[in-house]
Formats: structure tokens, C-alpha cells, sequence
């Protein structure tokens, strides 16, 4: 028995903004109720947790996250990874398929669940890949991957650059009613470019990626979502360009859904010329007005999550030269600060912003969670957004230690996870 005492509990699947209190029986929500109303006689000698002051949301989702293993667990492993997400507030996440081997067979699906159900912390969802290998040639074992416990399809790292290939893994996933998660790039248009193409890549001295690289794929995969009629999810969506071509498949009615990462809320391709390699990321940070349209579009329902793109490194893979180090940032443990900041700034409520990162990524996924119902899983995240934090990545729970915002002062915090009505992280301890 534990009650979560008078927090201003926040649920976008109710529309819920008000002080109250919430009984968990069993791993479950057993009732909310107002913060002054008489306690249930059952839960007279419960634990209680005072959540007063607090904001008390759905357990964070976290739909686009790279666990490294197997394979790749000097980067991160499913157990590090786990304890990075509590940390960051997030409940649930979604693990690509990138891997080694690739999870392109039921049982490297087995081993990521059964690896998380040991660790005990955050839920852990794979993504089956797409192709055999992520090489784009043959599709995987589509129906087994979905019977092993995969929520989604995706080669996400690569696309599949073969349109005859993609169109049949839509009609694939569309026959097994799993979404298709896209990595939206023209590999032969990209070349070997490693930042954004504009005035900033010529003084920097770098090989540019024109923002077509990712428009022409996002264009082609919705043509291909019209044809076959599968569910279509855009992955980390980084340009104004993209975005036209998103907005006009919602208004004709397309099962199309899309996200974007914290990063590209934040940085533009002026932060490149520190050469920091954490800027380094895929698709590239792009300009002021990419960046302006991204936060327009999360604001007005244009894309539908925020997904952290979670990508440790170790040092071997950063510390070198900026052409050749491998992309990606280590997100978990800094987006919850930063998509409150945006609430701070006024760009979106923060209704808005739970449902971006709770709710609506389980509905894109079929997954439950996202809300605090009464008979739901007590996946909950109790948040401190009053505490001030400086990043220091050497306090990480991740093993990647590889963040564009080490050092800056941060808003927010997740004081509390629970999975279950379990606990698995308080801030501090």
C-alpha cells in the first residue's frame, strides 16, 4: 500500500491539472482522489510518499533509445541504460535494433526482455529490425520478432534506402498491425557529410548534409504509407523541410505519427564550431529556423513525441577527430530539464509536454502506460521542476558520458520513478 500525498497530479488522457492524492494497491492505481478528502480505511497504515509542491505525471516513455547490448556494453548495457532512464524520469523505454547481433531474430528479442525483467528497473520494449542485418537486402522475421515481444519495426541507424524492400515491410507490418519506424536518409545524396549544409559548414571547414538528405526519404516513406496503408512513424525529425511534408499527411488523413529529440529544440549548427564532438549527431543540428518550425510543430500536434534518441558512446568513439567520431548524444538523464524549460518558456503546456513524453508514445506503439486511470500499472514519475542542476556527465547513471550540456545549469528533476508502485530511483540516493 503507498499513497503519493497532495502533488498536482497532471494526466492528458483525463485533462487532469489539480492537487490530489493517489492510493496504489498492488502494483496498481487503486483510486485518485482530492488532497483533503478521507483516506480509504485500507490504506490507513500505507507508506506514503508527500509529493506536495510536486508535479506527479504518467511514468516518462522514452520511445527511441540505443541499450548497446549485446554487443556494444562498453557503451551502455540494458542494466546501465535502465538505471540512466529512472534517473530521467522515464518509466518505459524503446530499444532499437542496432545492436550485435542485430535484433533481427526472436531470440535477441528474448535476451533484451529477459535481461530487463532481471534488472527489475525501467520496462523495456525492443524494436525488430527491419532487415536481416539492418542491410537493407531481405526482411527479418517479422511475425516471430512480434510474438517475441517486439512493439515496433525499424533499421533505425540506417535506412532502407531500397523502396521495393520498404514497401513490402509496410504491408508486412501492416498485416501484423505493428507501426514502422523510419530513419528518414539518402545515404547517396548524404555522401560523406557530417554536419549541416549552410554558411556555418563552409566556415568550419566540414562536408555538409543538405537538409534533402532527410526530406526526400521522409516524402518517399509517406508516399509508400499511402500505398500500403501501414502505420508510419518518423523518427527524430530535425528540418522545417520535413515537416511540410508531415503536416500534409495528417491533413489527408495518413496513419502517419512523428518525433522529434530535445537537441534539435535546443542547439543549432552554430554549436558545431566548437568542434565538440557531442554535437555530432544524426540527422545533423540544424538552423535558427529549423529549430523555431520544430517547436512550432510540437506545440500544434505536427509531431506527436519527444524521444531522446538516447546514443552512449564510450570515449574511444568521441575523443577523436570530429569527420570521424560516431554520432549521438546521451539523452535520458538531461530531456526531462529541458522539455520543461519549454514549459517555462511558454512554447507548450505542461499538459502538452507529458503528452509528448508519456502518453501519446504509448498510443503510437499499442503499449499500455501514459496514464494515471484507476486500475492502471502505478507507473508513475513524481517531478521536482523547481530544483536547479548543473550537468556533470561524470554523475551520469549512463556509461555514455557524451552530452552537448555538460555544464549548464538545468530546471527539473525527477524526484521520484516508480514502475508497478515500486520504486526505482529517488533523486539524491
Amino acid at each position: 500500500m503507498l499513497i503519493i500525498k497532495g502533488g498536482r497530479v497532471i494526466d492528458p488522457k483525463s485533462g487532469t491539472d489539480r492537487v490530489m492524492n493517489i492510493f496504489i494497491e498492488k502494483g496498481k492505481i487503486f483510486k485518485l482522489a482530492a488532497a483533503r478528502s478521507q483516506v480509504p480505511e485500507q490504506f490507513e497504515n500505507a507508506d506514503v510518499i508527500d509529493a506536495s509542491g510536486k508535479l506527479v505525471a504518467p511514468g516518462l516513455v522514452d520511445m527511441h533509445v540505443h541499450l548497446r547490448e549485446p554487443g556494444h556494453e562498453h557503451k551502455e548495457t540494458i542494466a546501465s541504460g535502465c538505471n540512466a532512464a529512472a534517473a530521467g524520469g522515464f518509466t518505459t523505454v524503446v530499444c532499437m535494433p542496432n545492436t550485435e547481433p542485430v535484433n533481427d531474430h526472436p531470440s535477441v528479442t528474448d535476451l533484451m526482455i529477459s535481461k530487463a525483467a532481471e534488472h527489475g528497473g525501467a520496462r523495456v520494449h525492443p524494436v525488430g529490425a527491419i532487415t536481416i542485418g539492418l542491410k537493407g537486402e531481405a526482411l527479418s522475421e517479422m511475425g516471430g520478432l512480434k510474438e517475441a515481444g517486439a512493439v515496433a519495426f525499424s533499421d533505425d541507424g540506417r535506412p532502407v534506402m531500397n523502396s521495393g524492400i520498404m514497401r513490402h515491410a509496410m504491408e508486412y507490418a501492416r498485416g501484423l498491425d505493428m507501426p514502422i519506424i523510419s530513419h528518414c536518409e539518402d545515404l547517396n545524396l548524404k555522401a560523406k557529410g557530417v554536419m549541416n549544409e549552410s554558411s556555418n559548414s563552409t566556415r568550419f571547414g566540414l562536408r555538409p548534409i543538405p537538409v534533402q538528405v532527410e526530406e526526400i526519404m521522409v516524402a518517399r516513406d509517406i508516399s509508400l504509407c499511402e500505398l500500403t496503408g501501414a502505420r508510419l512513424h518518423i523518427a527524430h525529425v530535425s528540418a522545417e523541410a520535413s515537416l511540410r511534408h508531415i503536416r500534409a499527411a495528417k491533413k489527408r488523413g495518413l496513419p502517419v505519427t512523428a518525433e522529434t529529440a530535445p537537441h534539435y529544440l535546443f542547439l543549432t549548427d552554430e554549436a558545431v564550431g566548437t568542434y565538440d564532438t557531442s554535437t555530432k549527431v544524426n540527422p545533423p543540428l540544424r538552423s535558427n529556423s529549423d529549430l523555431a518550425s520544430l517547436r512550432k510543430a510540437i506545440a500544434d500536434g505536427t509531431i506527436d513525441a519527444i524521444a531522446t534518441d538516447h546514443a552512449p558512446h564510450s570515449p574511444v568513439e568521441k575523443e577523436v577527430e570530429y569527420e570521424v567520431a560516431a554520432p549521438g548524444i546521451s539523452g535520458l538523464e538531461t530531456s526531462l530539464a529541458l522539455i520543461l524549460r519549454l514549459v517555462d518558456e511558454g512554447i507548450i503546456s505542461i499538459l502538452r509536454a507529458i503528452e509528448l513524453m508519456s502518453l501519446n508514445p504509448c498510443r503510437i506503439l499499442g503499449i499500455s502506460g501514459g496514464t494515471l486511470d484507476e486500475g492502471a500499472d502505478a507507473d508513475i514519475t513524481i517531478i521536482d521542476q523547481d530544483n536547479k542542476w548543473i550537468v556533470d556527465p561524470s554523475k551520469f547513471k549512463s556509461k555514455g558520458r557524451n552530452t552537448p550540456f555538460s555544464g549548464h545549469e538545468m530546471k527539473g528533476v525527477a524526484a521520484v520513478t516508480l514502475v508497478r508502485g515500486r520504486i526505482i530511483h529517488r533523486a539524491g540516493t
